[in-house]
């Protein structure tokens, strides 16, 4: 029997902001200030980042996803201690990445950010509402976690070390296939997030022991098999999840990305909108931005740059 052809599904960038804002504050000089004399740094490397992106990909559809659920995430109802060891951000940055979405609506584009729901969360909510709408997800981010949202199509995008993969290339990266990467996160810990794991329990056992078993939840119910498989310490391990079970699955509901969160203003989908020629030129008064950088966000927002205008 012949099988139906799909139709083509067309590209929905999505894009993790704060990755990409708290490198342009580590790695800009602080020398760049706004109007009011406050750090700009972050906002100008975003600025660019973002300037080249839309120059290489001209993208038709996107979203760009920010976190505010700083420390009033649902996780953080779940297990106080989520992502604790992270200071918090001074208010120069905070300061920034207002800015940041400012630059973002005034190019045209979604923003998505919501105070219960992290960056990934708005992501993967993105991501299924884009499937309903014939698109497949390009997600620009280094965030393994990401990875457990592809599926067919779909690609995640490390932009700064120009590599590409799809959900066949996330093995080749973790050991696991893209759906195993909550219970693989939940086994060995994310150290990044201060999600624990199962202790004693490392990356590589953890794929070992989803190759052979596929789920947690077979895992923990077959525990008493683990003390057969062919590695150093089999039967401790088995030991450890039955001792850990709780964790284990308190871990995979931290690691779990989760897609029904409000999309806000990306509720209608993800069609890039004309650019706010007003907007854009007050936020570059306001943030003293250069005469070719300014250039250059008129050039992608579509718009002609009329210096004078700016004055």
């Amino acid at each position: 029997m012949t099988q139906p052809v799909m139709p083509p599904t067309t590209p929905l960038y999505l894009i993790d902001a704060s990755l990409y804002v708290f490198r342009a504050w580590h790695s800009m000089p602080d020398e760049f200030r706004d109007a009011e004399g406050w750090p700009t740094n972050a906002v100008h490397g975003f600025a660019r980042f973002l300037a080249e992106l839309v120059e290489r990909v001209q993208p038709r559809h996107a979203a760009i996803a920010f976190d505010e659920a700083l420390d009033s995430c649902f996780r953080n109802r779940i297990y106080p201690a989520y992502k604790a060891n992270r200071p918090p951000a001074p208010d120069e940055l905070r300061r920034q990445f207002g800015h940041c979405k400012a630059l973002c609506r005034a190019l045209g584009f979604v923003v998505l950010a919501d105070t219960e729901y992290e960056a990934d969360d708005l992501i993967g909510t993105a991501v299924k509402a884009g499937r309903d709408r014939a698109h497949h997800a390009v997600i620009v981010s280094a965030d393994k976690d990401l990875s457990q949202l592809l599926q067919g199509a779909d690609e995640q995008w490390d932009y700064a070390r120009g590599v590409r993969w799809t959900a066949a290339g996330v093995r080749a990266r973790h050991g696991v296939e893209a759906h195993q990467i909550p219970d693989y996160l939940a086994l060995c810990g994310d150290a990044v997030d201060n999600i624990p794991g199962v202790p004693g329990i490392g990356c590589k056992t953890a794929a070992s022991l989803l190759h052979h078993f596929g789920t947690l939840d077979a895992l923990l119910a077959r525990s008493d098999e683990i003390q057969f498989l062919r590695f150093r310490g089999a039967g401790q391990v088995g030991a450890k999840l039955r001792a850990h079970a709780a964790t284990a699955l308190l871990c995979r509901q931290l690691t779990t990305i989760a897609c029904d969160a409000p999309l806000g203003e990306g509720a209608n989908g993800f069609a890039r909108r004309t650019a706010d020629r007003d907007a854009l030129s007050r936020l570059c008064e306001a943030l003293r931005f250069g005469p070719l950088t300014r250039r250059r966000l008129f050039t992608v927002a579509g718009l002609e740059y009329a210096p004078t205008a700016m004055a």
